[in-house]
Parts: C-alpha cells; sequence; structure tokens
C-alpha cells in the first residue's frame, strides 16, 4: 500500500442536536476545554504522518478555515504584550509542513458523498476518514492505529468497537471473520439494523483509511438509510472487490455528536489533562 498522507474530514453536517449554540457556529468548533473538537481530529491525523487535510464543508463553517488560518492581528498583540505561551498556542495550531485544503458538499447528501466530494482531490492514494464527533483519545493516534493496520493488511482498515445488542440501530454492523486479537476482515457490514437484525454487536466508529477504489463504489451506491448515500453502503460494496478489515483500536471514545457524550468527554479530558476536576 502506498503510503497515507491525506485525510478527509466530513465537517458540512447542520448540527442540529446542539441548536440553538450551532445556528451560527459549526459544530465541529464546539469546544472541549480549550479546543474545539476538529482540532482534537487534526492532531491525531497529524500524529499519523498525515500532511493533507481535506475539509469537505457546507454553508457556515467559515470559522473552520479562519481557525487553522493565521492571525496576524492577534499575534502582534499577544507579542506586544508578551504573551509568548498564548502566542506560541496560536501559531502552532498546524505544523508548518500540513496543507488544508477545503471543498463544498453542494447538499446534505450523506457521508458516502461527503467522502465522494474528495475524490478530485485524493486522486488515486489511499487515504484516512475521520468523523470529528468521536472524539477519541488514545495513547497512540487512532488513525496511526488504523494506518499501521492497513499497511499490515494491505487493505482497507475501519475502526471498530463493541456495543450492546440494544444500540446497534445507532451504528454501521459488521460481520466477519477475526484475523488476530484484534483485526477481523469483513464479510459484511449493514447501516443502523435492529438488534433483532443485526449480524454482531461490533461497530464502526468514525475512523477509516480506504483504498481510493471506494470512491468507484460510492459513485454506483444508491441512496439508503435517511434518504442519503452511506458510507457503509460504499464499503459494503467495496468489500466484494478487495479485502477490508476491522481494527478494535485501543483509546477511550466519546460520543459528542450526543450532549451526554459532549459532557463527558468535557469532564474526562479536563480532569487528565488540566486538573480542572478533582
Amino acid at each position: 500500500m502506498k503510503p497515507i498522507r491525506k485525510a478527509v474530514f466530513p465537517v458540512a453536517g447542520l448540527g442540529t442536536r446542539f441548536l440553538p449554540a450551532t445556528k451560527a457556529m459549526p459544530k465541529e468548533m464546539l469546544p472541549i476545554v480549550d479546543k474545539p473538537l476538529i482540532q482534537y481530529a487534526v492532531e491525531e491525523a497529524i500524529a499519523a504522518g498525515i500532511t493533507d487535510l481535506i475539509f469537505i464543508t457546507g454553508r457556515n463553517k467559515r470559522a473552520i478555515e479562519d481557525h487553522f488560518d493565521r492571525v496576524p492581528e492577534l499575534e502582534a498583540e499577544l507579542e506586544a504584550k508578551q504573551k509568548i505561551e498564548l502566542l506560541d498556542l496560536v501559531r502552532n495550531i498546524l505544523p508548518a509542513h500540513v496543507n488544508c485544503i477545503y471543498t463544498r458538499q453542494s447538499a446534505p447528501l450523506g457521508l458516502g458523498h461527503a467522502v465522494l466530494c474528495a475524490a478530485p482531490i485524493v486522486g488515486n492514494e489511499p487515504f484516512a476518514v475521520l468523523l470529528a464527533d468521536d472524539l477519541i483519545d488514545a495513547r497512540t493516534s487512532v488513525t496511526r492505529q488504523l494506518v499501521d493496520a492497513a499497511h499490515q493488511q494491505n487493505g482497507s482498515v475501519i475502526a471498530i468497537q463493541d456495543v450492546a445488542r440494544e444500540h446497534t440501530n445507532k451504528y454501521g454492523i459488521i460481520s466477519g471473520e477475526a484475523v488476530n486479537a484484534t483485526t477481523t476482515r469483513l464479510s459484511g457490514i449493514v447501516e443502523k439494523p435492529s438488534p433483532d437484525q443485526a449480524p454482531s454487536t461490533l461497530a464502526v466508529v468514525g475512523r477509516y483509511v480506504l483504498e481510493p477504489e471506494i470512491f468507484e463504489h460510492l459513485r454506483q451506491t444508491q441512496k439508503g438509510v435517511g434518504g442519503e448515500i452511506q458510507l457503509t453502503d460504499g464499503i459494503a460494496s467495496l468489500l466484494r472487490a478487495r479485502a477490508v478489515y476491522g481494527l478494535r483500536y485501543e483509546g477511550d471514545r466519546y460520543d459528542c455528536g450526543s450532549k451526554a457524550g459532549f459532557f463527558q468527554a468535557t469532564l474526562a479530558l479536563g480532569k487528565k489533562y488540566h486538573g480542572l476536576i478533582p
């Protein structure tokens, strides 16, 4: 497998579960303590060796572009006031060798469509996909874990975790055969099955390393659950032609697309990294 240098961040969603906070602010810019959700995902990708960050944006997402851009006026003020620590934080949000690329999703047609929007930029290379809603705190970047597994297995790899059977209707659920203690070769994947129809309790979470062949499969994917083009359906088509693996990653996941998960992440990271809670 070729080196994996590009990561796609689908950030065009409306964030309706966090209204009214997200009426004028992208949900990806909501802060967990002192950093927005999207920055946690970007830092994870960079730790995996990613150099090109591809953001699939929509209307009212300009704040994301501004966050990763330079702000000379702010930097000048911090420098004049000798606030060196804050100046370093602002200047070093992104390393100098990392590039940001922005493209728009014209309509809210689903995660599969959002990933497909990146095809002209990704080209014929394997790439990562990170959903900022899933904040995963890990000693080794989860994207790094997936990249290593993709090279080891020479195929696409998606992050999976075991969930309660009554929650299978919230996730893509896989079936397959274990390769080793952490890796499963997929034989099937279905989007949000009811508990009685789920083939297992192994759920897909928001991290993927995909071969570029996924784009052709997404082009042929019809609207599925929710009337949207689902990435899960594209992967289901891909795995009939190429090997796709699931990796039980190491790390603590917080579903920051929900208020409960967002609150839990704030408490956990505030305590672990900032000493905010005794």
